[in-house]
């Protein structure tokens, strides 16, 4: 089973500024992606093989203190405080950086350019939209490989939800050429756009953005929360109870 207490997760974020420069993956962890895990063994590898793993998720910070892992986050690192924080330490390295978008609608990557142009007129903002389908086929796959590996960016964003961005890009790691970070950030890229909102800092502060993307969008979000909590609780004390007898 993909065990929760194996895992190698970042801390906190102060340990951000630890990550070395170079080609690095960075994926996100979730009540949601650690459930996807445990029946889908491409996702769980493609987790586990990254360089980083950040939880985003409350839920994630106390079931590794429950568990007492091979880490003990102290706080929750969104998706989005990986993503400005990325921004900001590309933008204030000097000289004109590139920063590359991978994922979405043509529509949304618009979004992202036109606001990006305001708050990083430092950053070349590139992106490219993927066919929208469940699987691509070798020749979609061939497409992306070849515009990330020429537009070759100081930090590149993939934006696929998950578990189809982590799975992606850990099997193509090898082929795309290029030296940078990579962080999988999903819905990162609709709060950016502003084609969705972000929970309010009241609700994010009390572990409570998922009742706030629940209440918002309750028709695609109610298999996530409504079921997936309780089996995110059932999963974790599976993993104790496992745990306990070996």
């Amino acid at each position: 089973m993909f065990r929760l207490s194996d895992l190698h997760i970042l801390e906190c974020k102060d340990a951000l500024k630890n990550i070395p420069d170079g080609k690095v993956l960075i994926n996100t962890i979730n009540a949601h992606s650690y459930n996807v895990a445990q029946r889908d063994d491409q996702f769980a590898e493609a987790l586990a093989g990254g360089d980083y793993l950040i939880p985003d998720g409350a839920s994630i910070v106390k079931a590794c203190r429950w568990l007492k892992g091979k880490s003990c986050p102290i706080e929750r690192i969104a998706g989005w405080d990986l993503f400005t924080f990325e921004m900001d330490r590309l933008g204030s390295s000097g000289g004109v950086r590139k920063v590359m978008f991978m994922g979405s609608s043509e529509h949304v990557l618009s979004l992202i350019k036109e606001r990006a142009a305001k708050d990083y007129p430092y950053l070349e903002v590139v992106t490219y939209s993927p066919p929208y389908k469940p699987v691509f086929n070798d020749d979609d796959n061939a497409a992306i490989i070849e515009a990330v590996n020429a537009a070759n960016p100081d930090l590149l964003w993939i934006g696929m939800t998950a578990p189809k961005q982590e799975k992606w890009t850990f099997q193509h790691w090898n082929e795309l050429d290029i030296h940078c970070h990579v962080g999988t950030i999903g819905a990162v890229f609709d709060f950016y756009a502003g084609t969705a909102r972000r929970a309010p800092l009241w609700w994010q502060q009390h572990a409570l953005e998922w009742l706030y993307r629940l209440v918002k969008e309750p028709r695609r979000m109610w298999r996530r929360y409504i079921i997936g909590n309780p089996l995110f609780v059932w999963n974790v004390w599976n993993e104790k109870r496992k745990a306990s007898r070996s």
